[in-house]
């Protein structure tokens, strides 16, 4: 971290809930695997319940904590090896996020969907609530980021927060200092 960001709020989630479920697939299409093999031996259906299998070991084992962390500058999310950051900047709005049921359940870990026509990352839990962030500049077909939080209005008032301070502090700047605005292209 810079010394120029100052830490505005952090917080380390994991889901017992969500660990319980990618546990549940692996042991259940090991089982299928060990079946497979010993009836109809080593076939394609045996390999795809063994790529299933590593997938749902590498789930188990990758997404079992989030880490958020807000500064001055950014958000950033970790969950296992996957990292998104969001500058400020880039921030237009953040909100609860208010998806239909299906679609909230799923999925869990690091998925990516069409939401409103909007393109989503989520980095997010089975059980807890969820903040959305829409960008003002998509990254690649990127326009919205949403995470699980125990704390989502604590979140929300923070980073509305960061973005207000950060948005007033531009303003007193010369303008070869203020991150350059988007190009409209046409």
């Amino acid at each position: 971290m810079k010394m120029t960001e100052n830490l505005l709020y952090t917080e380390r989630i994991s889901s017992k809930r969500t660990e319980m479920l990618f546990v549940a697939l692996l042991l259940l299409f090991f089982m299928l695997l060990i079946w497979c093999v010993t009836t109809l031996g080593l076939d394609i259906l045996a390999a795809v319940f063994l790529c299933l299998c590593a997938f749902f070991l590498f789930c188990a084992l990758n997404y079992r904590t989030l880490t958020i962390r807000l500064t001055t500058k950014s958000l950033k999310l970790t969950l296992g090896i996957f990292t998104w950051t969001v500058p400020l900047e880039n921030i237009e709005a953040c909100h609860l996020d208010e998806i239909p049921v299906l679609m909230r359940f799923g999925g869990a870990g690091v998925h990516f969907m069409l939401i409103r026509r909007r393109y989503r990352a989520s980095f997010n839990f089975l059980e807890y609530p969820r903040v959305v962030v829409a960008l003002k500049r998509k990254v690649g077909p990127v326009r919205d980021i949403s995470f699980s939080t125990r704390r989502p209005d604590d979140v929300l008032r923070l980073i509305q927060e960061a973005i207000s301070t950060n948005s007033t502090s531009l303003k007193g700047q010369p303008d070869d200092f203020r991150p350059a605005a988007p190009q409209a292209s046409g």
